[in-house]
């Protein structure tokens, strides 16, 4: 039986003090956390991804109500940048048009407009990039909360030999088995984290890349009135 193993991980924890407690639920805690930020981000990526190829029909249809509508197929409800980028940049034209008198009416369109795509590309990448920061704080600070609880274990190994008086195998095991679980959990809960973030990031780099493509299209397309060569 795994309760009767003087052991295992519960004798472990039983075993353990207040700070060794509260190293594994520190631990736990970052584990939970870098996984629901691992499997909800990378659930958006998956939906970016459908609405990307969608991103090429949007070229290909008759007026730009029906490419926006082609651009929502099937993601009606989701987070859409090229739909932003689309309906900001034709915003920003109309809005320049009405507002000659105004400061920003006397930039040039062309400025203007390449300013509120670059705008919206960086707000839709900061909401793409939300929790990669957790992520990576995980990955670069678990492995240090592990080495703590090893190195508290060790001497909580020191302390019960010196109080015992001799170093028999039964006092030493329990808290070197500690100092050696510990070490496990912090390499655990940082592996996931630093290749989730790896992961994440390029596959947000491609999604960006993407919509930086359709931003320099659709400016061309508010300036000429057709999309540049090359749209599709």
């Amino acid at each position: 039986m795994i309760n009767d193993n003087p052991y295992g991980v519960m004798a472990i924890w039983e075993q353990g003090d207040m700070v060794m407690k509260s190293v594994a639920l520190l631990l736990l805690t970052m584990s939970i956390i870098s996984w629901y930020v691992i499997i909800s981000r990378a659930w958006q990526v998956v939906k970016l991804r459908t609405i990307v190829k969608n991103s090429s029909a949007f070229w290909h249809s008759q007026s730009f109500e029906q490419g926006l509508e082609l651009l929502e197929k099937n993601k009606p409800n989701t987070f859409n940048p090229f739909v932003s980028l689309a309906l900001n940049g034709q915003d920003a034209v109309e809005h320049h048009e009405q507002s000659k008198q105004d400061l920003h009416g006397q930039i040039s369109l062309t400025e203007w407009l390449k300013e509120t795509l670059r705008a919206d590309i960086e707000e839709s990448a900061e909401k793409m990039q939300a929790g990669l920061p957790v992520l990576a704080s995980v990955g670069s600070t678990a492995p240090f909360v592990g080495l703590f609880g090893t190195v508290w274990g060790i001497y909580h190994a020191l302390v019960g030999i010196g109080a015992s008086g001799q170093a028999s195998i039964d006092k030493v095991a329990g808290p070197v088995g500690e100092a050696l679980i510990m070490t496990a959990f912090g390499l655990a809960v940082a592996i996931p984290a630093v290749l989730g973030y790896n992961t994440l990031t390029r596959s947000n780099k491609a999604i960006i890349s993407k919509l930086q493509r359709f931003a320099r299209q659709l400016h061309a397309y508010f300036l000429t009135g057709s999309p540049r060569k090359g749209a599709v």
